[in-house]
C-alpha cells in the first residue's frame, strides 16, 4: 500500500508540473487585432554549412498580424505572410553572385510559390509570459505543421505610437526536406532553425 501510495504522489507531482497545466498570465492590453511594427522586427533563418558553422540569413519583407484575447490569451491566433524573395544574405562579393537571388530561386522556388505563410492553430502555455505555438507553415506549396516557442516581453502603451503594444521573442525549427527543399541536402543541413523578434501595434 505504501508502494501504490509514493506511487500516487509521484503521478501527482508530475501532472503538477506538466507544462500543459501552466497558466498564461492575462494581458494588459485591448483586445483585438494587431499589426506588425516592422521597424523593430526580424525574421532569421539559420542553416548547417558543412557541419562548420550556422549560416545565417534573413528575410526582409513580411507581415504579421495577431488577434489577442487578454483574458485568455492560448485563445489568441496568429497569421505570417514572408516574400521569398526577400532573403538577405549578406553575401559579401555581389559583383561576382547575386547569392540572395540563388537561395530565393533555387532553394525556396519563389517564382512558383510566391509567398511563404504560417497560420497558428493552437497556442498552449508553458508558463505566465511562455508557450508553444503550433500553426501550418506552407512554403513552396507544401504545408506542414511546425511548432514555435514563443516568449511575450511585455505588453504596454506604446510612448510614442499612442497605441497599446505588444512584443515577442520566438524559436522553432523544421526539416527543409519536408517541404521538398532537397538541394545539396548533406552539405547543407536538412534542419532550419527560426529566430524571431516582432513587436505588434493595435490596429
Amino acid at each position: 500500500m505504501y508502494t501504490g501510495l509514493r506511487m500516487i504522489a509521484a503521478a501527482g507531482a508530475l501532472l503538477a508540473a506538466s507544462p500543459l497545466l501552466a497558466q498564461a498570465a492575462p494581458i494588459d492590453a485591448p483586445a483585438g487585432e494587431y499589426e506588425l511594427e516592422k521597424t523593430h522586427a526580424s525574421l532569421t533563418w539559420q542553416v548547417k554549412h558543412l557541419g562548420l558553422s550556422n549560416y545565417t540569413a534573413r528575410f526582409a519583407s513580411y507581415d504579421a498580424t495577431i488577434n489577442l484575447d487578454p483574458k485568455a490569451p492560448t485563445n489568441s491566433t496568429v497569421s505570417v505572410s514572408i516574400d521569398p524573395r526577400s532573403v538577405r544574405t549578406d553575401f559579401p562579393f555581389p559583383e561576382k553572385e547575386d547569392f540572395d537571388k540563388v537561395i530565393a530561386e533555387r532553394f525556396l522556388k519563389a517564382a512558383e510559390h510566391p509567398a511563404i505563410t504560417f497560420k497558428s492553430t493552437g497556442l498552449v502555455a508553458t508558463g505566465a509570459t511562455t508557450g508553444k505555438l503550433s500553426g501550418d507553415l506552407t512554403m513552396m506549396g507544401v504545408t506542414k505543421p511546425v511548432t514555435l516557442d514563443v516568449t511575450l516581453n511585455g505588453a504596454m502603451p506604446h510612448p510614442m505610437r499612442k497605441v497599446h503594444a505588444l512584443g515577442f521573442s520566438a524559436k522553432g525549427s523544421f526539416k527543409r526536406s519536408d517541404f521538398g527543399s532537397t538541394d545539396l541536402l548533406g552539405p547543407i543541413g536538412d534542419d532550419v532553425q527560426l529566430i524571431i523578434e516582432a513587436e505588434f501595434l493595435k490596429k
